[in-house]
């Protein structure tokens, strides 16, 4: 077997990539980002791994969720602790649900590259090259915009670094305190429509009590003021990724330093491809997004290629099928893991499969087919006998309006008064957190299920 080498997967066929006109410039970003220190830590990313595989054996239950796409022109403080802090309350109300430790894994701290449909777009019959997200080029509709600039990978390098410096300053400095996470759940449960989530709120807030009745509060037990909060990303850039790829003295493994956890699209996943050469060779754990062209067979020769020795945390399958499609694809793909004896943690995205455009014209994603493609990945691997170790949503802690339904029924009207990605319709804080009570209740009837089966 050759050996892996961070810049090995130059050699391969590369997709979903730009070119950049400027080599010279691409080549002084990236000796200048190999010398920054890695935005995340070996040490990190094995604990994850550790995590993961609980969630794969139903030890735990993993919460990723985040922005479609990181946003300059939109990075600020208050952005970021309002994404943190609807994971909190989601986290909080799953590990209710599922009563086993829930692992949080934003969408932050380097998700600015997406993949396209299609190398061009035109308006006005005017066509240039397609927007890629903020590391590679701009927004705006100029051909100027539009010209991939390796620059903008230091602007990304120095978003993450700030995002992740006020995200373990959340996560250890009191911020995540349960009872104040419990508190703004609260506030939600209490609002118009929100009855039927108020006895799992009720409930949660009996054992704050009697925990604090017992002498376990936030102020003198650390485990329930401070929690651990990791980052992931789409692993797409790949000069980016190979610039801060760095390695562990401790393990003598490569370390992706961009983030704790990286996945592969399903538009990069070719088992002879760029992404999947790098994503094989760093120790940190690797997301797949398995979508409907997924075969068996691919997904054979992919698990051989990421995960070689079988270990337990490195591999997550995320699913993403649409509503009313997982029941035709996941059973084969069950199937072909349970054939090859693969340690693996299946994961629900139910947002990249139920995207539609909306009768006023802009693309959305209905509430309840969101939540109707998970209750179908809870249903298979209920048949299966296989664990559903997680969910994967596109969301954020602000008040938008690009996703319809919910309590607060967002209808197609009201999508144009705060719809503000730049990419693909996120979740807003409150249609996060009650789509975090409604999975609730299916961990609650799965663990109901199981113990029931145990005890007969």
């Amino acid at each position: 077997m050759t050996e892996w080498n961070k810049s090995g997967w130059r050699a391969k066929p590369r997709v979903q990539m730009p070119t950049y006109t400027d080599q010279n410039a691409l080549e002084a970003v990236e000796a200048k980002l190999s010398k920054y220190p890695p935005l995340v830590f070996a040490g990190e990313a094995r604990r994850l791994k550790d995590e993961l595989a609980a969630a794969a054996r139903g030890e735990a239950f993993l919460l990723q969720g985040g922005d479609c796409a990181e946003s300059f022109d939109q990075f600020s403080a208050d952005g970021i602790r309002d994404t943190f802090k609807v994971m909190l309350q989601m986290a909080m109300v799953l590990t209710y649900g599922a009563k086993v430790p829930v692992v949080k894994v934003g969408r932050m701290a380097g998700q600015f590259a997406k993949p396209r449909s299609a190398d061009t777009e035109t308006v006005d019959g005017v066509e240039l090259p397609s927007f890629r997200g903020d590391i590679i080029n701009e927004l705006d509709f100029t051909s100027e915009a539009r010209v991939p600039n390796p620059e903008k990978m230091l602007q990304a390098y120095m978003q993450s670094a700030a995002t992740l410096n006020l995200l373990r300053a959340f996560s250890t400095g009191g911020f995540a305190d349960m009872h104040r996470v419990h508190s703004w759940t609260l506030g939600f449960a209490e609002g118009q429509g929100t009855a039927k989530y108020q006895d799992i709120a009720n409930r949660i807030q009996d054992s704050i009590d009697f925990m604090a009745a017992a002498g376990i509060t936030g102020g003198t037990t650390h485990e329930f003021s401070t929690v651990d909060f990791y980052t992931s990303h789409e692993s797409l850039l790949l000069e980016y990724e190979e610039a801060l790829t760095r390695l562990d003295s401790t393990s003598g493994n490569w370390l992706a330093g961009s983030g704790h956890m990286v996945w592969i699209g399903d538009r990069t996943r070719q088992p002879d491809g760029a992404h999947v050469a790098f994503a094989s060779g760093v120790l940190n754990p690797i997301g797949l997004k398995c979508g409907p062209t997924t075969t068996a067979e691919d997904l054979k020769e992919l698990i051989a290629k990421l995960n070689p020795e079988n270990e337990e945390g490195r591999l997550t399958l995320i699913a993403r099928f649409g509503a009313g499609k997982v029941a035709e694809h996941l059973p084969r793909l069950i199937e072909a893991v349970k054939e090859v004896g693969a340690n693996v943690l299946w994961v629900c995205d139910p947002m990249h499969g139920n995207t539609i455009k909306s009768s006023s014209g802009y693309k959305t994603r209905p509430f309840d087919m969101v939540l109707a493609e998970v209750r179908e990945f809870f249903a298979v691997h209920k048949a299966q006998g296989t664990v559903p170790g997680g969910v994967h949503f596109e969301m954020t802690g602000q008040d938008v309006t690009e996703c319809t339904g919910g309590v607060r029924a967002v209808s197609d009207e009201d999508l144009s008064s705060r719809y503000h990605t730049a990419c693909d319709p996120r979740l807003n804080a409150s249609q996060a957190l009650e789509l975090a009570f409604l999975v609730a209740e299916e961990l609650t009837n799965l663990r109901t299920e199981n113990l029931s089966q145990a005890a007969g």
